[in-house]
């Protein structure tokens, strides 16, 4: 919960203009967040669509970096509620199982993806919880 908000800053921040054109770019959602280890974890948004790897302006902070993610499959459950560490890692078990059921294969870790601000109410939050189909 605590790495969401700490990345979420440097990143609003970027779009807000804090970039090498000092150019404001739309938000989108949604907000994308994965562990990458025990302690480490990234926030990101996806760009809009007029934005490419050779036209986005450069970011003021190290902390932010533009990566462009190439076309995969993914496989996506959608839940509701607010930001809970309990309800993700519960929407995550059962994707997992019902990708095992289905006999598909996974490759990484899962991810999730927030879809609404802070202030909306928790019972009208949508929310996924994503991961990569291996080949």
């Amino acid at each position: 919960m605590r790495a969401g908000n700490v990345g979420f800053g440097p990143l609003l921040r970027f779009i807000s203009g804090n970039n090498a054109q000092s150019q404001s770019i739309a938000m989108t959602a949604p907000v994308i967040q994965e562990t990458t280890a025990p302690e480490t974890h990234t926030v990101s948004f996806v760009l809009p669509a007029e934005f490419s790897a050779s036209n986005i302006p450069a970011p003021n902070n190290s902390r932010v970096s533009v990566v462009e993610v190439a076309p995969k499959r993914v496989a996506v459950r959608r839940f509701s509620g607010g930001w809970k560490a309990s309800r993700f890692e519960k929407n995550e078990q059962a994707l997992l199982a019902d990708l095992d059921t289905a006999g598909l294969s996974t490759r990484g870790h899962a991810y999730f993806a927030r879809f609404d601000p802070p202030w909306k109410p928790g019972f009208l939050k949508r929310n996924e919880v994503l991961v990569d189909l291996a080949n």
